[in-house]
């Protein structure tokens, strides 16, 4: 054997020494290495599936199609005319909780995929997020609302990390395309988060950005330099729901959005919704009881919740009104009492309108007088004294829109009728605890103020809005529709408005009147009856009155 021969039969000798060895090495990893397939995990995860608890009648009870939710007739039509169009657009829905917001945007999506002139399919999705709960990083590791980029540096870059590759993550914006994204309580979303998300809207993509990223490194796959070159798609329709007032949501969201308004449920809803839940159950009920239960529900979660609470406490078929009161007993639920105006006619006594969480309010305004020899005083009590806003940056306090407003009926009420008031000691009580704030009640506070300086009591059952100036004109406000809604259910059988409001009112009720100053409004208002010989539209001096 040669030499040659030799090395040769060594080399092989060695290599098939060196096969076995890794053979035998792999063999033995395999043979150790820990599974991660884990079968007792997953059996137990399809047990855990297989059983569940009984469907909640929250859920039970939840609207099936827009026919079932109840009080929202027209904000519904607003809904589907903004987007079962040919171009739908951004919506904003104001409104309590409870009132049916995010059913509403999840059965219109529903209802645009079927118009032929749609550009919703039926892959479009809902894709639905609480604001409140979306956590962020501002160094963008992690944004599941606006996606994120995975630098090799984190942990969890996964394999292309591991070559130095960034990796684009899509968010919630981009799963949307092509749908609908719903943020709930979109007013508590990070100011941050509010200026990303209007610059996905304009540019209806989402772009990312980068240090380790670099259009020249080949090894990046194809599809990460598309997306950093190109962005991620992000063309959606944005529907937000909030519970904030209009005003504290940012103007340049606003700007971008038709803004639909849900009203609060009234008592013929909350019945309604209440009879749906004890259907639900199987319980029998009547008038009495849906009555009892509306009153005291905020919502028609609240009122779902107190029938089925109600329900299982009954011991029988039916549900009564004692079953709700001791719910309402245990629960701590406080009960609401609907303000109706008296029919008998009060000196000193108006009732103005207002405007509370969207809905119109009524205010019932005292006013008494009492004559001094020294310089009188102004006192009102249950009005707002002080607010404080924000202008060009600063934080502003000053004097409350509702304080003005009684210093310029009195102001109103010495010009117009030649009355010296300072001679008087005036007092204005604001009863039932709601903090009043606005220029609205003005006319009110100064109907009341010259009822009380006359002696003559204002007519019954009339209802006053409008902003009053020192010279006495009646200037316009808004609300009008849910004030005069709230008028009617107080049992006003006439409203006066500022003659610009009249059109707005008399959509409403046929029993509206406009009245120009505080002269035409006082003809109006005041009753015939007269205790005293009053001023009315004559120069008089303070002892006349």
């Amino acid at each position: 054997m040669t030499w040659y021969e030799f090395a040769l039969v060594q080399l092989s000798v060695l290599g098939l020494g060196f096969f076995i060895l890794r053979w035998q090495s792999k063999k033995d990893s395999q043979r150790h290495r820990p599974s991660f397939e884990d079968n007792s995990e997953l059996q137990k995860l399809h047990r855990m599936r297989e059983c569940s608890l009984s469907l909640p009648l929250s859920e039970a009870t939840r609207p099936k199609k827009l026919s079932d939710i109840v009080g929202q007739a027209d904000a519904i039509e607003a809904l589907r005319g903004a987007l079962c169009s040919k171009n739908p657009q951004h919506i904003l829905i104001y409104g309590p909780p409870g009132v049916g917001k995010t059913c509403a945007a999840r059965l219109i999506l529903e209802e645009a995929k079927k118009c032929p002139d749609s550009p919703f399919n039926d892959n479009s999705q809902f894709i639905e997020l609480d604001a409140t709960c979306i956590r962020f990083d501002e160094r963008a590791i992690a944004d599941p609302l606006l996606g994120c980029v995975h630098d090799p540096i984190y942990q969890g870059a996964g394999q292309l990390g591991s070559h130095g590759i960034p990796q684009p993550k899509a968010g919630a914006v981009t799963r949307a395309h092509c749908g609908v994204l719903f943020l709930d309580e979109i007013g508590e979303l990070h100011p941050l988060q509010m200026n990303k998300l209007l610059k996905v809207l304009e540019d209806r993509c989402v772009r990312f950005e980068s240090s380790y990223y670099s259009k020249s490194n080949r090894s990046i796959p194809a599809y990460i330099h598309d997306i950093f070159k190109n962005g991620l798609p992000a063309d959606f329709r944005l529907i937000g729901a909030t519970t904030r007032s209009p005003e504290e949501i940012p103007p340049a969201l606003r700007s971008r959005c038709i803004e639909i308004f849900f009203s609060p449920l009234s008592d013929d809803n909350l019945r309604k919704i209440g009879a749906n839940a004890a259907v639900a159950m199987g319980k029998n009920t009547n008038e009495n009881v849906l009555a009892l239960c509306a009153s005291y529900s905020e919502s028609g979660r609240d009122c779902v919740s107190i029938m089925q609470l109600a329900g299982s406490m009954s011991n029988n078929a039916d549900i009564c009104t004692d079953d709700i009161e001791r719910v309402a007993r245990v629960c701590r639920y406080v009960r609401k009492y609907s303000f109706t105006m008296p029919c008998d006619e009060h000196v000193g006594r108006a009732y103005g309108l207002g405007v509370s969480q969207n809905s119109g309010v009524v205010l019932e305004i005292e006013c008494s007088v009492k004559r001094t020899h020294d310089r009188g005083t102004l006192e009102i009590n249950g009005a707002i004294t002080e607010e404080e806003i924000a202008y060009a940056g600063r934080r502003l306090v000053r004097k409350s829109l509702a304080v003005a407003s009684v210093e310029n009926a009195v102001r109103a009420a010495s010009e117009v009728f030649g009355v010296d008031c300072t001679k008087y000691d005036i007092i204005f009580n604001i009863p039932g605890g709601l903090p009043v704030d606005g220029p609205s009640a003005g006319a009110a506070f100064c109907a009341a103020l010259i009822s009380a300086l006359t002696m003559r009591p204002l007519k019954a059952n009339v209802a006053i809005t409008g902003e009053i100036t020192t010279s006495g004109e009646l200037r316009p406000v808004g609300g009008i529709r849910e004030k005069a809604e709230a008028a009617l259910c107080a049992g006003a059988t006439c409203i006066i408005v500022p003659k610009q409001n009249l059109h707005e009112a008399l959509s409403v009720c046929d029993c509206a009147y406009g009245a120009s100053d505080i002269r035409e409004l006082m003809r109006m208002a005041l009753s015939a009856k007269k205790i005293t010989p009053g001023f009315l539209g004559v120069k008089a001096s303070a002892s006349e009155a």
